[in-house]
């Protein structure tokens, strides 16, 4: 008889758990998948607990772990163990744990660092709305006011505020990762003035206006969004002389002037509020202007088991989608828009090219 091991013998990215998951029989792999709970749960409680920033360069026992982070030492290498099985962390034949280039994003400091998603996937809220997503699907709506009694958002800011801080620092910490490749991405020749409709702190428009120092930029974003926004964008900031700050709500009106909107991550809530932001761009902008949508997308793209999954708690959070390459096409299409080019940004992102038309 034949032992599967899911130890690796060498400190490598998780090999041997990840290959006998995938060798799995059909059995084995729902067993795992209904079990998914435990291994986000996992992954939250070492985030939790500073496991990854506590593991140095070199390999360390759970012993030693345990004590770096005041936990017992057994469930802790029992929690290892579960994720060093998914590629989050790896245990040696000597019974030591190292780190994997998984494990290395769970540090705060990591320049790639998904610590903050990883918490904000797992909030305690999320526990509570995923084993009623069979009535999100049945009704196509949110579940969260049989859940709180109130939306989501007034949940989040009222009743769980600790929440709401991991979820701002979860959307900068993307927005940051992202916003240089959205500006190797765009080409800005002619452009003199940018608008990041909705850009949140305003890392993307920060990082447009260090690439192009001849262009100006406007911030429109709510209140309480924009006024704790870059620094490099604020009064006194670097970038501040070129920045035009609007507090604003773009489903309501977009009373900017630019060459060049800009609208990234905002369009997954209801449809009636997606329409609205578009048609308002639509009518401030002059003819001629480009828009660039940047989103994720649920088709056609390598990162489709993680935006499928963030579409389902779009859907019971706020009854929002994820959009498919032609329903975004569409949106925009009946905004007004002119369509063009479609490209990739990254992994998990697309941008969408288009134009007011005259």
């Amino acid at each position: 008889m034949t032992t599967l091991s899911t130890r690796p013998t060498s400190p490598g990215p998780g090999r041997a758990g990840a290959e006998t998951m995938d060798a799995a029989p059909p059995a084995m792999r729902l067993r795992e998948l209904v079990f998914g709970a435990a291994v986000a749960a996992s992954v939250r409680a070492a985030a939790r607990l500073g496991v990854a920033d506590a593991l140095g360069d070199k390999p360390a026992t759970a012993e030693d772990l345990a004590a770096a982070v005041n936990t017992e030492a057994q469930p802790l290498r029992r929690l290892l163990r579960a994720l060093s099985c998914y590629g989050v962390f790896v245990e040696n034949e000597d019974g030591k744990f190292a780190h994997t280039e998984m494990s290395r994003m769970l540090r705060e400091e990591d320049p790639q660092s998904l610590r903050y998603i990883t918490l904000w996937c797992t909030e305690p809220w999320t526990w509570d709305a995923w084993p009623l997503l069979d009535k999100a699907v049945q009704s196509g709506g949110s579940v969260f006011q049989e859940l709180y009694g109130k939306g989501f958002f007034d949940y989040l800011h009222q009743d769980a505020q600790e929440s709401a801080q991991v979820f701002n620092r979860a959307m900068t910490t993307s927005s940051k990762q992202s916003a240089m490749e959205v500006a190797e991405l765009l080409d800005l020749t002619g452009v003199s003035s940018v608008a990041d409709i909705g850009g949140g702190q305003g890392h993307v428009l920060a990082s447009l206006l260090e690439k192009h120092p001849k262009v100006r930029g406007t911030l429109l974003d709510l209140p309480d969004v924009v006024a704790k926004a870059d620094p490099r964008l604020r009064d006194g900031g670097s970038l501040a002389d070129r920045v035009t700050v609007v507090p604003g709500d773009c489903r309501r009106a977009v009373p900017v002037d630019a060459d060049l909107f800009i609208v990234k991550n905002i369009l997954e809530w209801d449809d009636a509020s997606t329409r609205s932001t578009l048609r308002n761009i639509v009518e401030s902008a002059r003819p001629g202007t480009r828009v660039v949508v940047i989103e994720n997308l649920v088709d056609d793209t390598p990162s489709m088991k993680f935006t499928t999954a963030m579409d389902l708690l779009l859907l019971l959070n706020v009854g929002g989608a994820k959009h498919t390459q032609s329903s975004l096409v569409q949106r925009m299409t009946e905004a007004g828009l002119k369509v063009g080019e479609i490209r990739p940004v990254n992994a998990y992102l697309h941008a969408f090219e288009s134009v007011v038309p005259a």
